[in-house]
């Protein structure tokens, strides 16, 4: 598996797959097992039929690393828009950006100015903005910028950040933004990082990604528990019952597309679930680290593709 990792990883960087997967009727069909659309109206369909389930949402329009202030602001409209339309329909979702969309490889200081931005227009709706995390060449820069944002006293609370479980310098950040008062949504992590950065192995990576979710919830922010993993799961609940800390204090995260059946169990148990619904055109790098994720999910794409 961690070859099969490794090469859906190296893929993602592929400019010719994507090209052709992302302007195929074949990469539209395999896409949507992962992803909600290619318009905003797609995921407020998805995102009202989820919400229909008792489940939040996170809508996340994909894009990353773009090449110009031009596309970064074009990309921030898109989620201006995003935010109105949440507003308008009531919906129970708030958004999720990568600072590489909002121009951060051209200018970090376009990136936060727009950041703040959105983080202000989410305040003034009652909305909420998560800054995801991306490679570890990023990790610093992000959060200094989310640190920063947050320290405004008008968006106080308006932002919060991804933590990735398979870095080392994971326990530290979370510290830090417990310190603060900053919501943290913990994943263990989709990209290709050296030993140097990460843990290497599987098993290293799940424990810290239990111990660093104890740390989150035993605080009194509001965190997300971002996982598929039953394991995962049952250790955080488990956690929670020794504790006696109340359901209410956290959600759990999971991806559209990715196990609904654990997605709807957990709703029947009492706990809340945030569904990450992802939509629009440049989907490919997303879906193929949702394969390195899981590989097993290219033997049910195929198995079902005739079947979309």
């Amino acid at each position: 598996m961690p070859v099969l990792r490794s090469a859906f990883l190296v893929l993602s960087h592929s400019r010719w797959l994507r090209s052709f997967c992302e302007t195929s009727r074949v990469g539209a069909r395999l896409s949507s097992r992962f992803v909600a659309g290619m318009l905003p109206f797609d995921a407020l369909r998805v995102a009202e039929s989820v919400n229909r389930q008792g489940m939040a949402v996170t809508l996340d329009a994909l894009g990353e690393s773009v090449t110009s202030e031009a596309e970064a602001h074009k990309s921030a409209e898109a989620y201006h828009e995003l935010l109105e339309m949440i507003a308008a329909r009531k919906l129970d979702a708030n958004i999720s950006i990568k600072l590489t969309q909002m121009g951060l490889e051209q200018s970090p200081a376009l990136a936060e100015s727009i950041a703040r931005s959105l983080a202000q227009h989410a305040h003034a709706t009652g909305n909420f903005v998560r800054i995801d995390m991306e490679g570890s060449r990023l990790t610093q820069i992000t959060l200094d910028i989310v640190r920063r944002l947050n320290a405004l006293t008008e968006i106080r609370g308006a932002v919060g950040v991804v933590i990735q479980a398979y870095l080392y310098r994971s326990q530290a950040d979370i510290e830090q933004l417990l310190a603060d008062g900053i919501r943290v949504r913990l994943c263990k992590g989709a990209y290709n990082e050296p030993a140097e950065v990460a843990f290497p192995r599987k098993s290293e990576v799940d424990a810290n990604f239990v111990r660093l979710s104890k740390l989150l919830l035993d605080s009194p922010v509001y965190h997300g528990i971002a996982t598929h993993d039953p394991a995962m799961i049952a250790a955080a609940k488990q956690f929670a019952a020794e504790r006696a800390i109340d359901p209410s204090r956290f959600e759990f995260q999971m991806l559209y597309g990715v196990r609904r059946d654990l997605q709807r169990q957990l709703i029947k148990e009492g706990y809340r679930v945030r569904v990450y619904v992802p939509f629009g055109t440049a989907w490919y790098p997303y879906f193929m680290r949702r394969l390195a994720e899981r590989p097993a999910n290219m033997l049910f794409l195929a198995r079902n593709l005739f079947r979309f």
